[in-house]
């Protein structure tokens, strides 16, 4: 692959190398902001939230000549640059490994920025950009690898892997994401190595499930590269076939990571709480998983039933149909239906409440609650009920037959 002339980088971000330049330091642009304009992903243009730095100076130094920094990981040699816009760019001392474990590295600084290039996972993550000189580097061979639609490890695949095993759902990740196919030697180092995937932190891989499901061209062939390597074994033993995924044409990146780990996944709510995933994502996935997945059958009636048992879940519940079958579910437009004319579904949408029940003679107790929800079945099956009086008549009938 020939590199272009040079990339559009926004005056925000250059002010930033122009800073680190004029105080004597080396600096360059790294990371996914120029794999990607390389990959065709923008043309030639880079977002300036996207890019990021290697350079010469130290943590400390980056911290002197930039009045707004964040600490994101000072020990590891980045510090976060805050642009005029506020945007963060994390600009990082160009460093080599001491030691790891394979999930925390001790690094050293003071090396050139070919040993830094060195100690990337994959060869199209290792291309460097000078946004003064327009000057490009790229030892490993990134260009080609991304002209031709490989991944492959920088080095040896093997210490690739052992010095962070994330690296191998990176590779899954951004085979997924660009249709690469992964290069033989890497992606048997990775096999080898994905027992160790165990050691990573469960926040990690999370993470790293969820950035692979939004951003994959193909989500079964992540699904299957995640079996095949032998990470779901490790971390979703769960994970089924995407038999029922018909992947439709309207499903691009991004895409919401939960419902497909829902579809994907038997007892996802276990799934989540391996991956700690917050109270929220397991509660909206629990949901989803108890159903039922559709109304019983496509009248009114049976669409405010199934709205009133399903509640929260009903758009995630309709958006997994279209996941499974590629289509509109053909209740839908029954459901909004529903919807649009306001009909009660919760007893929230009930015209009385327990004071007004309170107020007709109903003591103060569980009893409230039960009257309620005869109320709300009552209103189900005929939403005309719901009205201050009619409902009020109901209970008086009611209280009458209790005597």
């Amino acid at each position: 692959m020939s590199f272009p002339a040079r990339l559009e980088i926004p005056e925000d971000v250059l002010e930033i190398a122009r800073r680190l330049d004029a105080a004597g330091h080396e600096v360059w642009c790294v990371g996914g902001a120029i794999r990607d304009a390389l990959a065709g992903a923008r043309g030639t243009a880079v977002e300036p939230s996207d890019v990021d730095f290697a350079t010469s100076a130290t943590p400390e130094e980056v911290q002197r000549l930039f009045r707004r920094t964040v600490p994101v990981g000072v020990k590891h040699g980045t510090v976060g640059v805050l642009d005029r816009r506020r945007a963060l760019h994390e600009v990082t001392t160009f460093r080599r490994d001491v030691t790891t474990d394979g999930r925390h590295a001790v690094v050293a600084y003071g090396v050139s920025l070919d040993e830094d290039l060195a100690r990337r996972d994959f060869t199209i993550n290792a291309i460097a950009y000078h946004p003064l000189r327009h000057e490009w580097r790229d030892p490993f061979g990134g260009a080609d690898d991304l002209a031709h639609g490989v991944v492959r490890a920088v080095g040896d695949p093997a210490a690739r892997f052992r010095e962070d095993y994330l690296r191998i759902l990176r590779a899954l990740r951004f085979a997924a994401r660009f249709e690469f196919r992964i290069d033989p030697a890497t992606w048997e180092g990775a096999r080898a190595a994905a027992p160790g995937l165990a050691q990573l932190s469960a926040e990690r891989v999370r993470d790293e499930w969820f950035k692979g499901l939004e951003s994959a061209r193909s989500v079964a062939r992540l699904v299957e590269l995640w079996q095949d390597v032998g990470a779901a074994a490790v971390w979703l033993p769960e994970l089924g076939a995407t038999g029922r995924y018909s992947e439709p044409e309207a499903d691009r990146p991004p895409r919401d990571p939960l419902l497909l780990t829902v579809l994907f996944c038997a007892q996802p709510g276990t799934v989540l709480r391996r991956l700690r995933a917050s109270n929220a994502e397991v509660a909206r996935a629990e949901a989803m998983a108890r159903g039922p997945e559709a109304p019983a059958d496509a009248t009114p009636e049976a669409a405010r039933r199934w709205l009133a048992r399903v509640q929260g879940a009903a758009d995630d519940l309709l958006a997994l149909w279209r996941l499974r079958h590629g289509a509109e579910p053909p209740w839908a437009s029954v459901v909004a239906g529903v919807r649009a004319r306001g009909e009660p579904t919760v007893r929230g949408d009930l015209a009385l409440d327990g004071n007004d029940l309170v107020a007709l003679g109903l003591p103060r107790g569980p009893r409230i609650g039960e009257i309620l929800d005869r109320l709300l079945d009552r209103v189900l099956a005929d939403p005309s009920l719901n009205t201050p009086e009619r409902l009020a008549e109901l209970v008086r009938t009611w209280l009458r037959e209790l005597g």
